[in-house]
């Protein structure tokens, strides 16, 4: 069998397992998927002071107090994807879900606020889960599940929709052509294909990373982080998915991905992976420092 040959057979594959995991997934957002929630967790452990490394180690011995045996916690990687496998038991862990993502209309103007009633969004748990997490007073299982959400949480925010969004439920709603692969969304093919395909190879992008990296890749705060996944999908997702601005009237409710456009769209991505997980490593050595975070300034 010819090399083309079988890498056909293999683009099959890999066309009928995204179409197949789509039909898995709930309908709101999942976002970066199984593999590239867990990279960012390989590179925060790669970046974070080896005591915060062994303090992890140390308090995720407390989740089996979570009650929550169909969704390992046993290690950074999976706490970067438990608050998704939470998604199977709405009984319980319903009140989260809304936790995962803050839409805002790309034709208007950012707004950090907007969308986050009650601290329902995304950039309101980072913070609060944060401040949960550095708080040595909580009980072990407390903090655990506070670990849990921020690493998942700062992956989530770091995606494009996530936070842009044009009426469609961040891209959830207009189907979308990967390629060869058809069948998928918008939002979708940010948080899987695309992902994957960014983050896969070499150079590997889980790496311990220099002062000077960090300084120019790290940073902010969560309403920055929102803000930048806003502007992307603002300027980038949208625009170049469907060819127009899309202040200028209403857009398609089916597109397809050109190869040139992933080509394009794929250092975007691996940006935001390698952003969120700098980033993650930076909160993480906050919140295991002795002593309680400083007081957030009012607002």
């Amino acid at each position: 069998m010819g090399h083309r040959t079988i890498r056909n057979h293999r683009l099959t594959a890999l066309a009928a397992l995204a179409a197949l995991a789509t039909l898995l997934l709930p309908a709101q957002a999942q976002a970066w998927g199984f593999y590239a929630h867990t990279v960012t967790a390989d590179i925060a452990l790669e970046n974070v002071r080896p005591d915060t490394r062994a303090k992890i180690a140390r308090l995720l011995k407390a989740s089996p107090m979570l009650g929550t045996p169909d969704c390992a916690l046993d290690t950074l990687q999976d706490a970067a994807v438990w608050p998704d496998c939470l998604r199977g038991q709405y009984w319980r862990w319903g009140y989260t879900f809304a936790w995962h993502y803050q839409t805002e209309p790309v034709t208007e103007d950012y707004d950090a606020r907007k969308n986050c009633s009650g601290l329902n969004c995304v950039s309101a748990q980072i913070e609060r889960n944060e401040r949960i997490l550095a708080d040595e007073s909580l009980p072990d299982n407390v903090r655990v599940e506070a670990l849990a959400f921020l690493v998942h949480f700062i992956g989530d925010i770091h995606m494009p929709l996530h936070s842009g969004d044009l009426d469609d439920r961040g891209g959830n709603d207009r189907k979308a052509d990967y390629g060869i692969v058809p069948g998928l969304n918008l939002h979708w093919i940010w948080d899987g294909p695309l992902a994957e395909r960014a983050i896969s190879g070499d150079p590997p992008i889980a790496r311990r990373y220099s002062a000077a990296e960090r300084a120019e890749l790290a940073g902010g705060h969560a309403a920055d982080w929102g803000r930048e996944s806003w502007e992307i999908a603002r300027s980038f997702v949208y625009p170049e998915t469907f060819g127009c601005d899309p202040c200028e009237g209403e857009l398609p409710r089916e597109t397809a991905l050109s190869q040139e456009l992933i080509v394009r769209s794929a250092p975007i991505a691996r940006r935001r992976v390698l952003q969120a997980g700098l980033r993650m490593a930076e909160y993480l050595d906050r919140a295991f420092e002795p002593g309680p975070l400083p007081e957030p300034e009012a607002n």
